[in-house]
């Protein structure tokens, strides 16, 4: 059966790939955006978050909504101008989107929103399923409350689902190359202590998993969106190296340091979150990249072949 889609924050890294992956499947797809869009596939409708204004022509016809918008956690330090920022950004525009349901005829019936594995706090080596407690810093009081205002959808009696997202690894932009770029140049080095987990996932098993959550409606509640074997930050740099033929010879990058130069900041290298994929899996979704070296290869050296056979192009 035929969607038809409403996406929150479409031109970014992810909405871009999620966007064309929903045409392909012939579905159809509205941009909320603040300026024109360009893409000739996709309505684009505008808003305004912060003076409350958004055209409701946007949800004609809409009986999917997937919530990405927000602002960049790792663009500038946390003052306490852009911590508010942050938070706002992610919770007043579901909720715009919401008072709009409220005050007119409407087909929608499910929302999919993204969120973070940050929800989980600095954790040490404890396993993370979904059920496990929230953090008590400030990227879990983002979490908490994004998912908070998400699930505001339920008085409407609406299927939510919220997909706690971990390190996204896409060689054009995002965390890998900020991670891969001192490598590239031979100056790579592990951060802190290198022992603190770093929930990953590839960037095409991303897009799949929304996709599936689109597609089945027994996806509900929350998940998390990482690969299902974790890694240290100290792996995941060895990693890198090792795909890239690069050494690694410099000692790591002393957490006193990160925390002189980023602040609060330093929270999101920092912080050890070993994170369970076991859920979706359970819920049938099968990931294309489980595992790190198959996953980075897939970027560097997509055309490589392993004994079950090629790495799929992303």
């Amino acid at each position: 059966m035929s969607k038809h889609i409403l996406l929150t924050g479409g031109t970014g890294l992810i909405g871009r790939k999620l966007t064309e992956a929903l045409l392909s499947k012939g579905y159809q797809v509205n941009h909320l955006s603040r300026s024109p869009g360009k893409h000739p596939g996709v309505s684009t409708f505008l808003w305004d978050v912060n003076k409350n204004q958004i055209d409701d022509k946007a949800l004609n016809g809409v009986d999917t909504v997937i919530h990405l918008a927000g602002a960049n956690v790792a663009e500038g330090r946390w003052s306490q101008k852009r911590k508010e920022e942050i938070i706002k950004s992610r919770t007043k525009s579901i909720a715009l989107i919401y008072n709009t349901l409220k005050n007119r005829a409407h087909k929608v019936k499910t929302v999919i929103s993204a969120s973070g594995t940050g929800y989980y706090g600095d954790r040490a080596d404890q396993l993370l399923p979904e059920d496990s407690a929230p953090g008590t810093d400030f990227l879990a009081n983002v979490c908490l409350q994004w998912e908070h205002a998400v699930d505001a959808g339920e008085s409407f009696g609406l299927r939510i689902a919220k997909l706690r997202t971990g390190v996204v690894l896409d060689a054009n932009g995002g965390a890998l190359v900020k991670i891969a770029g001192p490598v590239k140049w031979g100056v790579g080095a592990p951060l802190g202590s290198g022992k603190q987990w770093m929930p990953w996932i590839h960037e095409q098993d991303v897009i799949d998993m929304y996709v599936y959550a689109v597609d089945n409606d027994t996806i509900s509640g929350d998940y998390n969106m990482v690969a299902p074997q974790p890694v240290t930050n100290k792996q995941l740099t060895q990693a890198i190296a090792k795909v890239l033929h690069r050494p690694l010879w410099l000692p790591a990058i002393p957490a006193f340091a990160l925390e002189l130069a980023l602040g609060e900041m330093s929270a999101m290298v920092l912080n050890s979150t070993k994170v369970s994929a076991q859920k979706i899996e359970d819920a049938g979704f099968k990931f294309s990249y489980p595992t790190l070296v198959w996953a980075l290869t897939g970027i560097y050296s997509p055309n490589q072949t392993f004994p079950g056979g090629s790495l799929k192009q992303t």
